[in-house]
């Protein structure tokens, strides 16, 4: 348990796993936590405000979920622990968290930054999702539109549908592997507040109050070395993270042949090879 120095009511839970050698701790904050082994550095893997076994606080209004919440529990969290220098591995959401905190808060210890299957804008990801669910058969468009317009996305046939998509689009082995398996339940069955306040009840069409988020007139400010990774047939797709590889100074930009959203279980020995190539740099 952790607690931040502004909000002393709330506790994160951190974990730590231990070093091999030194060098500066990488912090992740990712859409799948427990999944980013780096065994040639420290890492610190937390859980965010809302989720896992961290507060929940699903009494809280809309306008408290906010990123600037996120941001400052990110502050409260390096503070705690007393991390100076760091490297940052941000994963989809945790991505757009990362990428905003860098580029808003220029955080001085900042070595190295890494935005794994993340949007620079959700319009842009709005985009890209509709470019996937065109390339499916008509009748599953309709199916898609007609629960998302109806307001009734908890049905079987739209949760069996998007299992389809989610299939193609967000991990492609069969079956999924368990740490995958439990991020899902986690959010969608234990508590999804903070997941339906930010992003909406739908897959296609983002109603929460991320909707407009974007990062696209500040990234240039993000100056440390940053390395973009997504798959061929990732949820983000080439147009959701070009503008990284477009507006920051220092970055490389790699792309996963056999993956989707989760390169990290589907391309398991490439992906830890290239981010610990880039962190140990």
């Amino acid at each position: 348990m952790v607690q931040g120095p502004r909000r002393p009511h709330l506790r994160r839970q951190a974990r730590r796993r231990p070093p091999r050698r030194p060098r500066p701790p990488s912090l992740l904050h990712a859409s799948q936590p427990r999944a980013h082994p780096h065994a040639q550095h420290p890492d610190i893997i937390y859980d965010q405000i809302g989720t896992g076994q961290s507060t929940h606080l699903q009494e809280k209004p809309k306008e408290f979920w906010t990123v600037e919440l996120f941001m400052d529990e990110l502050d409260n969290l390096l503070a705690k622990l007393g991390v100076a220098d760091n490297f940052d591995l941000g994963h989809s959401w945790g991505g757009m968290l990362a990428a905003d905190y860098v580029a808003t808060r220029q955080p001085p210890g900042l070595k190295r930054l890494v935005l794994a299957d993340t949007p620079a804008s959700m319009p842009l990801w709005e985009v890209c999702m509709a470019k996937l669910l065109g390339r499916f058969p008509e009748d599953f468009q309709k199916m898609v539109k007609k629960h998302e317009g109806g307001g009734t996305t908890d049905s079987k046939e739209y949760q069996d549908g998007m299992q389809v998509f989610y299939q193609k689009h967000v991990c492609k082995l069969s079956p999924w592997p368990a740490d995958l398996l439990k991020t899902f339940a986690g959010v969608d069955s234990k508590d999804p507040t903070v997941s339906t306040t930010m992003l909406g009840r739908c897959d296609f069409n983002i109603s929460g109050s991320l909707k407009t988020w974007n990062v696209l007139d500040r990234v240039d400010r993000i100056t440390c070395p940053t390395l973009v990774l997504n798959g061929v047939d990732d949820e983000a797709q080439d147009e959701c993270v070009l503008p990284f590889f477009e507006k920051i100074p220092k970055v490389k930009w790699v792309r996963f042949a056999d993956s989707s959203h989760t390169a990290l279980f589907e391309e398991k020995d490439r992906y830890l090879q290239v981010v610990d190539d880039f962190l140990t740099k």
